[in-house]
Parts: C-alpha cells; structure tokens; sequence
C-alpha cells in the first residue's frame, strides 16, 4: 500500500472539488481501487503504487487544466477521463485561439477535441464532412468560421443551406410567400448568424446576397464560387440531392456538410445520402469527415444522457432484428 499528498497550491478547493466533494467523487469513480480523502488544499491518495503513480498523473494534468481556465465542471473531468487528448490540448492553449468574435464582444472558440479538429483541418480541406449526435456544435463552429473567413475577405459570400424535408409536399399549405413559408426550417441558421454579427450587418448582407440562407433545392443550377458554402442536417438530403450539392462547388470555395446519422427525416432512411458520401469519399485529398461523438456534446448536461439513453435504445433493436434474422 501507497500512500502520498497532493498540495493544491493556487487552487480553491471549493471550486475543485466542487459542492460536497462531488467533483472529487467523480473523479474517484475512474479510479476505484483508490482512495482519497480531502483536506482543505491537500489531497491524501492510497492504494497500489501502480495505480497510485497514474492517478497522480493525470489529477496534475486536471490541476494544471483548472490553473490555465480557472475553472472545473463535472463535464470536464469526464472529457478528460474518456478523451485524454480534449485536456491535453486544453493545457497547451489550443481551444484559447479566438475563431471569431461574436456580437456581445463574445470570444467564440473551439470547446472539444473534434471542434477543434474541425477548426485546423478547414485551414488545408475545402470540402469538410462532420456527422454526429446533436449538440456537438458541428454547425455552430461552422458558421463562426464562415464569418471569420469573410470578414477575412477569404470568401465574398456565405451561403447557408438546409433539406426542408419537414415541410414536404405540405410546404403549399402554410401561409406567406417562399421565403415565409421556409424560414422556420432554416432559423437554427440565423440565429447562430445572430450570435456572431451586429443586426443591421447582418440585414445589409442579407439583402444584398452577402449572406444567402436557401433550401437544399435552391441550389440546382448554381455554381458556387468564391463562397463559404454549409451544408446543414445532410442527413435529410437524398442521394442524388447529395451529389448535386457536392458538384456545385466553385473555384475558391468552401464547403462544409454537417449531419446526424441517427435523425433521418426521409421517409426512407435508405434514400440518405450522408453515409454514402462519407463512405465513397474517404481518404480523398483535400476532404476531410470528421466523426463527432457524444464527447463533443456541449448542451445542457442532461442532452449527453438523452443521446447515451437512444443509442442504448438502438443498439438493443438492432441486435434483437438481427436475432430475429438469424432465426
């Protein structure tokens, strides 16, 4: 048996350890065979010199983690424990790189690992492919690096664009004119413009084509050059939808697709053209698909447990239809 002391020198052990030791808990779950015992900045640690040797090594990573950002949540301390990677990226000051300041003076930056994967490899792709759960903020950092790269003069447009397939062959029987009629289907995009750009820039852009937000169908024929183009919910859009979005793209562009695999809309989940996409144009140069995963969840705490609670929920059908095929 082992036993050392950790001092947590200019660290409040209030907001370290968190209401009741409940983030120290935490913590003390990913390594059971430990024990530690809290008092004011010292931390007691006992057990195996093995384990005791690899705690002591990644509590110090947190330490330094909470010195750097002065603060530690419980989403924290489980990003570190299920990806190593999200904290040591955090110690060595990747997610401080400001992407684009927002409308309140806001600093908006990446906040995970694969966000920030996104960030770096759009500095060398042109065609980017995110898939993954909701709340990851695959579409909001992709709006923060369109306006970047425009103000930038990168682009000289930014266009914005959705499937409506919620609105389907009803879309004739809401009220006001194309525009009206689609604008609720395209609103999570304006307000992520709200949050990056000053109202009356963003209506001046808007106005004069600066900033495009349309309907996936409203891209046939065009062929999108000098602009920063996002493909938004990909997983709406049919196969031959997909390939004709992709074809679109124009000398000094941009695209980004961003999709959740497991919110298919069509009637046919078949007819989704996202996982093909993803599958045939792996590993081409200049493309790159980036996975986002529950890690990336940056949503109310509860939204992690929603996704784990629905995969779970899947996995189970997907086994038992396969049961029931092999039967």
């Amino acid at each position: 048996m082992t036993e050392i002391t950790i001092f947590l020198e200019d660290v409040d052990p209030v907001v370290f350890f968190g209401p009741n030791n409940s983030q120290l808990e935490k913590i003390q779950g990913f390594f059971p065979k430990i024990k530690l015992l809290a008092r004011g900045n010292e931390l007691k640690c006992m057990g195996e010199e093995s384990e005791i040797t690899l705690f002591a090594e990644k509590f110090n990573e947190i330490i330094e983690y909470y010195r750097k950002y002065r603060r530690l949540e419980e989403n924290d301390i489980e990003k570190y424990f299920l990806d190593a990677d999200h904290m040591r990226s955090a110690a060595n000051g990747h997610f401080e790189d400001v992407i684009v300041f927002g409308t309140s003076g806001k600093p908006i930056r990446a906040r995970t690992v694969n966000q920030l994967q996104l960030v770096n490899d759009y500095k060398i792709n042109d065609l980017i492919i995110t898939e993954g759960p909701a709340g990851t903020g695959k579409t909001y950092t992709s709006i923060a690096l369109a306006v970047k790269a425009l103000k930038d003069r990168e682009v000289k447009k930014i266009i914005l664009t959705r499937p409506a397939v919620e609105a389907g062959e009803r879309l004739g029987f809401l009220p006001g004119d194309m525009k009206e009629k689609l604008d609720p289907y395209l609103q999570p995009l304006y307000d992520a413009l709200h949050d990056m750009l000053p109202f009356k820039k963003l209506e001046t852009w808007l106005e004069d084509g600066t900033v495009q937000i349309a309907p996936l169908a409203f891209m046939r024929g065009r062929t999108l050059e000098n602009a920063f183009v996002i493909l938004d919910e990909a997983q709406n859009a049919t196969i031959s939808q997909l390939k004709m979005f992709l074809t679109r793209m124009g000398v000094s562009s941009k695209f980004i697709m961003t999709g959740d695999s497991t919110q298919i809309d069509l009637p046919r989940k078949n007819d989704s053209g996202l996982l093909q996409a993803m599958r045939i144009l792996n590993g081409i140069e200049g493309i790159s698909i980036i996975r986002f995963d529950e890690r990336d969840i940056v949503r109310h705490k509860l939204v992690k447990k929603i996704v784990r609670a629905y995969e779970s929920e899947e996995n189970v059908k997907e086994l038992t239809q396969r049961k029931s095929n092999n039967d």
